[in-house]
């Protein structure tokens, strides 16, 4: 696998940022088809969580190597604290995420647009992002997973979300609860379009605090009708749960394990 930690100046945040980079190593021929546009990776776009960068999933789990068995492409961005999000008093993270990081990857690396082509994936606050990121544009994404994720976001009352949390406020403002960064609404809108969803799961360390959360958006999206798998196992917050369940998702998106040739 070919990596790069590739440095951009970012219009939707205004600011040079950083983003980390694996592609799959290319022969002569697949290296002329790719630069003729004739040949192009799946891609998965990999958050990180609330206190970690773009770096961290390559320091501290094995994605470069799982992602060689199949052929994979790998973006991991840098978001900061922002929550994925278009904040209240802050960056538009959100816009950055989900509209010009793509088209940026895209135009720098062979990689597909294709729908089929495309899965996000986090954890903890990437696996929130993951999600929001899937449910605003079920149309982009053949799959998404979060893994240990906090999803339990705008299920409950905005008195009580923000209650102790005055950093929230900086990044969402006054209101969570049927907002573009509530979960659950998302999920309603999604089922009044009749949206073709990508195939999605979340998984929750049995030890882990937001075990509460992962089984709430569990039980909100099926009385909503929505197949989203879900499991749960003993674990925690931590780095072994993730390096583990990380290749469950790999394996659920079904990935084809050879670039895409056009």
């Amino acid at each position: 696998m070919a990596y790069t930690e590739f440095h951009f100046f970012s219009n939707a945040l205004g600011k040079a940022t950083a983003v980390n980079v694996i592609v799959p190593e290319m022969n002569d021929d697949e290296r002329l088809a790719a630069a003729e546009g004739k040949l192009k990776f799946q891609t998965l776009y990999l958050y990180h969580g609330h206190s970690d960068d773009g770096s961290i999933w390559c320091r501290r789990t094995s994605i470069e190597r799982y992602a060689d068995g199949y052929r994979l492409a790998v973006v991991m961005p840098d978001v900061a604290k922002s929550w994925y999000t278009n904040m209240a008093h802050g960056d538009r993270y959100f816009d950055f995420v989900a509209d010009e990081l793509p088209r940026v990857m895209r135009a720098y690396f062979p990689l597909s647009a294709a729908r089929e082509d495309n899965f996000v994936a986090g954890l903890s606050m990437g696996g929130y992002g993951a999600f929001k990121t899937a449910l605003t544009y079920p149309e982009r994404y053949a799959g998404a997973m979060s893994l240990s994720g906090c999803l339990g976001f705008g299920l409950g009352d905005d008195g009580k979300f923000f209650e102790g949390r005055p950093a929230f406020r900086e990044v969402f403002g006054d209101k969570m609860h049927g907002t573009e960064n509530d979960l659950g609404e998302l999920l309603r809108r999604d089922k009044e379009k009749g949206a073709v969803m990508p195939k999605m799961i979340h998984c929750c360390g049995t030890e882990d605090f937001l075990l509460e959360d992962n089984r709430r958006f569990r039980d909100y999206a099926a009385s909503l009708g929505f197949d989203i798998g879900y499991y749960e196992e003993p674990g925690t917050h931590e780095w072994g749960f993730w390096d583990r369940n990380i290749r469950v998702g790999l394996k659920f998106f079904e990935l084809k394990g050879k670039p895409v040739t056009l």
